[in-house]
């Protein structure tokens, strides 16, 4: 699986064009703004578009959902959870962001342990409430994005419409992501640089032993 990470949207969150190199099929994951940068990757690469995914309904993860789906027609996945979120603009923030309004509705909702399969690449959906109650990580392999849950020597925040504590958002990384043993692990966050498991276990704050 080839993984291109492009930051995009009003808060540079980052969107992923998972790709499976032996069929072309492709995932787009948080499609957070500049669609039209998504779409001449896809267009070059000659791409084969089956899914938006969504790790949460937050606004700046959102931002360029309809273009593509309008264009591509691709499902629009996201955890039931959150499906609240996408529905209301003022819910999903935004309202109150630098960036135009927008609501829509899923095509499937996710559930935890559900396989998402594209090409020869299937992702694990691992549900991991905190930053909001729907919020997931995806796993494939050695690699895990985990959009607004867990960013390279921090977490998510959880002061937001929607979120649980932070203790909630810390237990949800312990039991679905820290319990992996394999520390070469690659994190693919949703802002900033990606990390490892190995660096998280030493230098993440919030998961000191």
């Amino acid at each position: 699986m080839q993984i291109k990470r492009m930051p995009l949207g009003c808060y540079g969150a980052n969107s992923y064009i998972l790709t499976c190199l032996n069929t072309k099929e492709a995932v787009v994951v948080d499609p957070g703004g500049e669609s039209e940068d998504t779409i001449k990757v896809i267009e070059e690469e000659n791409l084969d578009l089956k899914y938006i995914i969504l790790t949460h309904g937050h606004g700046d993860h959102i931002g360029g959902v309809l273009d593509l789906k309008e264009k591509y027609g691709a499902p629009i996945l996201i955890h039931e959870l959150d499906e609240e979120l996408i529905n209301d603009s003022e819910k999903n923030l935004s309202v109150a962001l630098p960036m135009k309004e927008i609501s829509f509705k899923s095509d499937k909702n996710l559930k935890d342990g559900e396989i998402v399969s594209f090409g020869n690449v299937e992702l694990e959906v691992l549900h991991t409430p905190g930053h909001s109650q729907g919020c997931i990580c995806l796993k494939s392999g050695k690699d895990i994005l985990t959009g607004d849950t867990l960013f390279r020597g921090s977490i998510g925040r959880t002061d937001l419409y929607g979120s649980l504590s932070q203790d909630d958002l810390i237990n949800s990384v312990n039991e679905k992501i820290m319990v992996l043993e394999d520390d070469d692990i690659n994190f693919h966050p949703g802002h900033g640089a990606e990390s490892t498991m190995k660096f998280e276990k030493e230098n993440n704050p919030f998961f000191q032993s």
